[in-house]
């Protein structure tokens, strides 16, 4: 029987399959973070998908968080009134459960659409804004340099955290990702790279993962009694082959442990972002290994991410001990039935919609039945 396709544990959310579809930005929001036509049907043709789960794109805490003009949000009511009617749609066409990234892109936001040239667009720019981070080194040389942020607007942030997982919440997502990867804010605090605070907040590990446990707790603290959360980290900033000091996969195997002991429902294992001079070894399953390492150091479920694309390749991951769910995001991307053509290739059994099932091959529709 495909591990696949068991049923799993995020803490109090259970999952009809480990699928998981990973958060991918669309770059399509209106106006202040607001949702677009784009994101209905985005959402609807996840619903649709087969997955045990969507984990739907980094969702700004702060205005000032959003990589670029174009990012959702979920900082006022506004926002949330909008994502909890969209949901109640989605919702209505499968039982599959839908969770919201929060995040904030720190000295990596202010940047233009990907298809547009993704520079950072500077201050004085209409659609730009003043960045901040833990120090005030920007993430290239042309980029304008972030504000270092104070105590006080660390209390800041962290209580937007907060404020943003209570309206996720009340509009009825089921789980909340805190994004703690690729290059943003908190990834930003936790590299030494990119931190060189004197603080509580910079020096040591302790200290540099002070602000992502901290949120985290926050965030726990706002919702509902077992209500789950988990983190998306980097394992690594790619960087080793240099001299200075930067983020490892022994430092985010003491991050993950901390946060398991914290009650974190899961760890999503991704890696890089943080500089640009990373030296990044793609391969099929490149990222897979540091989530296999973080695994045999904790206690609760980790999700392997990076260029998985093939049914047998997320099936063996899975067979051989290396995570316990796999996440999808390009290859679900451009392949929104990726979960029915694994079952297929298994043999395994999948519930969709039940208008879908008469579009089956006859030798398949054994394996697949309604809602």
């Amino acid at each position: 029987m495909a591990l696949l396709f068991q049923p799993i544990q995020f803490g109090t959310l259970g999952l009809s399959n480990r699928i998981v579809i990973a958060p991918m930005c669309q770059y399509s929001a209106n106006e202040q973070g607001k949702l677009s036509y784009w994101h209905e049907q985005q959402w609807a043709n996840y619903a649709l998908s087969g997955a045990g789960l969507c984990i739907i794109e980094a969702t700004a805490v702060q205005a000032e968080g959003r990589i670029s003009y174009a990012d959702l949000g979920l900082w006022n009511d506004m926002q949330r009134a909008q994502m909890k009617a969209l949901l109640a749609k989605v919702k209505s066409l499968s039982p599959m459960p839908f969770a919201i990234q929060l995040a904030h892109a720190g000295r990596k936001a202010s940047t233009d659409k990907p298809w547009a040239g993704r520079g950072q667009l500077p201050p004085d720019h209409p659609q730009g804004w003043q960045t901040v981070s833990a120090s005030d080194l920007p993430f290239n040389v042309t980029d304008h340099a972030p504000h270092a942020l104070s105590r006080d607007e660390i209390q800041k942030i962290i209580q937007d955290f907060a404020d943003s997982a209570k309206r996720a919440v009340d509009a009825g997502f089921d789980l909340i990702e805190l994004h703690a990867a690729h290059g943003y804010l908190l990834h930003q605090f936790m590299s030494p790279l990119s931190n060189q605070r004197s603080d509580e907040y910079g020096g040591s590990l302790e200290n540099r993962i002070r602000l992502t446990l901290e949120v985290f707790q926050a965030m726990k603290n706002a919702v509902p009694e077992d209500y789950p959360i988990g983190v998306r980290i980097s394992a690594t900033d790619w960087m080793e082959y240099t001299e200075a000091p930067s983020w490892d996969l022994d430092s985010a195997i003491g991050l993950s442990k901390a946060l398991a002991q914290l009650g974190t429902a899961y760890i999503h294992v991704s890696s890089g972002g943080l500089d640009v001079a990373q030296k990044i070894q793609l391969q099929a399953s490149y990222q897979v290994p540091f989530a296999e390492a973080i695994k045999q150091a904790v206690q609760v479920p980790v999700i392997a991410v990076g260029l998985i694309t093939e049914a047998m390749q997320a099936e063996g991951i899975l067979q051989y001990g290396m995570a316990d769910a796999i996440g999808l995001a390009r290859a679900i991307q451009y392949d929104p039935r990726w979960p029915w053509h694994a079952a297929a290739e298994l043999g395994e059994n999948l519930k969709i919609s039940p208008q879908y099932l008469r579009c089956q091959p006859h030798a398949q529709r054994s394996q697949f039945t309604a809602f």
